[in-house]
């Protein structure tokens, strides 16, 4: 939604008298073609988010799945290094000239920009991170799941799992890497792969809207399939995939890595998963870490219109959602496209070809 002028405005407008804004991840989509593509499409709203904060505004990256790319020079140079300090639940990342995160710090201007990873304090008592390494938990047999699982039986996974932010970068980084490779040489045909994999999902959940024999077969035999990648040894896995399931699993495998970090900060703002909470009615015990502190989801700005329902305000999927904080108190979720309709996210039909 970010890419469209109209949407962003209320982004925009709600940095005015913002001193710090937290990028939280996937800030840029790095899998689904060329890097100068993609760094090409996050240019404008950069350039307005730094000049919105101006020169005493700072703006913290904290480097996703989907962005995880920006990562990678700082990873190399730390792995020469002859005995490179732990990650820790923050670590300082650097960049040199010609680097995408130099690139990115460029365009944020006239703001200070500074990187972090796996997360950053935002204060003695919040922690942010944008949560992927949940991805080797969840119990979802999604694409992610299903290479982390394998990954960790090649690389001799922890046996009592993973503890600490390298055990999750020898995990996940290598699928990262492969995504990346692939998208650098194939462009838009990995992100038609990703639309196939969100299509499979649609129907095993049974939200395309249609019962055709096909699909009927596939969600009778899912089950089995399953069953058989958990004998595999790439479970837990489960076969309810359905959005309650799906929202479950992400909080119960965000808590899992929030308690393999040691992390106990009272709150956790993390994103990844793309939905938004907690929100009025969820059981705020979902949400609660093992800690007794509260996750709280930033949401996203992706509209799929497979997931948000018709009603704006009571879709946790609902895009334009983000986190604010103040110097004390809780850190506060808003909603700022809640007001609008499903006709103005749409996107534009592609015109006819000629």
């Amino acid at each position: 939604m970010l890419r469209r002028p109209e949407l962003r405005a209320p982004l925009l407008a709600a940095l005015a008298g913002v001193n710090r804004v937290v990028l939280l991840g996937d800030v840029l989509e790095l899998r689904h073609g060329p890097v100068r593509q993609s760094l090409a499409t996050g240019r404008e709203l950069l350039g307005e988010v730094g000049a919105a904060l101006g020169p005493d505004g700072e703006v913290v990256i904290v480097p996703g799945n989907h962005d995880h790319h920006l990562l990678d020079p700082w990873l190399e140079r730390r792995a020469r290094r002859d005995a490179p300090a732990p990650l820790g639940l923050e670590s300082v990342v650097d960049w040199r000239a010609g680097e995408p995160l130099a690139t990115v710090a460029r365009w944020l201007g006239p703001a200070s920009v500074r990187a972090a990873y796996p997360g950053v304090w935002l204060r003695d008592d919040v922690y942010a991170m944008h949560g992927h390494y949940s991805a080797r938990h969840t119990t979802i047999p999604m694409f992610e799941r299903l290479g982390a699982g394998a990954m960790a039986r090649l690389v001799g996974e922890p046996t009592a799992g993973p503890a600490r932010a390298e055990d999750y970068e020898a995990t996940l980084a290598p699928i990262y890497a492969w995504i990346h490779a692939v998208a650098q040489s194939a462009g838009e045909n990995v992100a038609g792969s990703q639309r196939a994999s969100s299509r499979a999902w649609r129907a095993l959940a049974g939200r395309n809207g249609g019962a055709s024999l096909r699909r009927r077969a596939v969600v009778r035999a899912f089950p089995a399939v399953v069953a058989g990648l958990n004998r595999a040894g790439l479970g837990p896995l489960q076969s309810d995939v359905s959005m309650p399931a799906l929202s479950r699993a992400g909080l119960r495998a965000t808590a899992q890595v929030i308690a393999a970090l040691g992390v106990s900060a009272p709150y956790v703002i993390f994103g990844h998963t793309h939905r938004a909470g907690p929100l009025p009615g969820d059981d705020d015990s979902e949400w609660a870490t093992a800690s007794g502190g509260r996750m709280i989801n930033a949401g996203c700005w992706v509209y799929d219109r497979q997931f948000v329902g018709e009603v704006p305000n009571e879709s946790p999927y609902w895009p334009g959602t983000c986190v604010a904080f103040e110097d004390a108190g809780a850190p506060e979720l808003r909603r700022l496209l809640g007001y609008r309709g499903r006709a103005d996210l749409e996107p534009e039909p592609e015109p006819e070809p000629v």
